[in-house]
């Protein structure tokens, strides 16, 4: 019987988060999923109890470098086995104008959206190099290639999650590990609360598809950059925004 993958998803209480934990778990029977979460895990707990014995709660502060090192842990003896694939999801944004933003604004997204990244990528490198097997994922964002007014900080820290996924490749090509990123436009379920049903009818309109992705579809994606088919890809960034730019 071929071994199961142990996935690790952050940010699984969220839309795409938990979309992508329930992809994974309906297109690959054997795959174990650990659902990293620090708090409001409703959606998290509802998907432990519909796949019981294949989904994990696994408590994460993304920011903390211990708290990778227990997740991992975690993983390996409640998994029977390593870490395979790690999908960095969670982040967050925090906008304003940078001539008034705060230093907590700018460093508190400097946190959960780069630095998160690198704690995460290190952390789980130790179990995928000695496999020589392992697929990383990347949330990065359409603001790391096309930077809006007001979001200086978050456009800043994924676009260093598209550095980091660049340079990081290079370094475990020969190793059996593939990283890559996604760069998704607006997604449906995750738009700005901030927004009035005008601006969402009038961004709608400007996306070419004249419609939001669906959490799905951007999880489709993701399945198949950790699936063993995606053994060639790596380095890549890949917009998904349905033609937006």
């Amino acid at each position: 019987m071929p071994e199961p993958r142990r996935l690790l998803i952050t940010g699984a209480n969220g839309s795409l988060g938990h979309a992508t934990a329930r992809y994974f778990l309906e297109h690959d029977p054997l795959c174990l999923v650990f659902l990293g979460v620090r708090e409001r895990r409703e959606r998290a707990e509802s998907l432990v109890a519909e796949f019981p014995g294949r989904a994990f709660l696994c408590p994460l502060e993304i920011t903390q470098q211990e708290s990778w090192v227990e997740a991992v842990s975690q993983i390996e003896s409640e998994g029977g086995g390593p870490l395979s694939v790690l999908i960095n999801n969670a982040g967050y944004h925090d906008d304003a104008l940078l001539a008034t933003m705060t230093q907590p604004q700018w460093s508190g997204v400097l946190d959960a959206n780069l630095n998160a990244v690198f704690w995460g990528c290190q952390a789980a490198l130790q179990p995928m190099m000695r496999q020589r097997w392992g697929r990383i994922v990347n949330v990065a964002s359409l603001s790391a290639l096309h930077s809006p007014a007001g979001q200086t900080n978050y456009a800043a820290a994924k676009a260093g999650v598209i550095g980091l996924t660049q340079s990081l490749a290079k370094e475990t090509a020969r190793l059996g590990i593939t990283v890559n990123a996604i760069c998704p436009g607006h997604i449906e379920g995750a738009l700005p609360t901030s927004w009035s049903e005008e601006q969402i009818k009038a961004v709608r309109r400007e996306t070419p598809m004249r419609r939001f992705a669906r959490p799905e579809e951007i999880a489709a994606v993701v399945f198949f950059l950790a699936s063993p088919e995606a053994s060639y890809m790596t380095g890549a960034s890949l917009k998904l925004d349905g033609a937006l730019v």
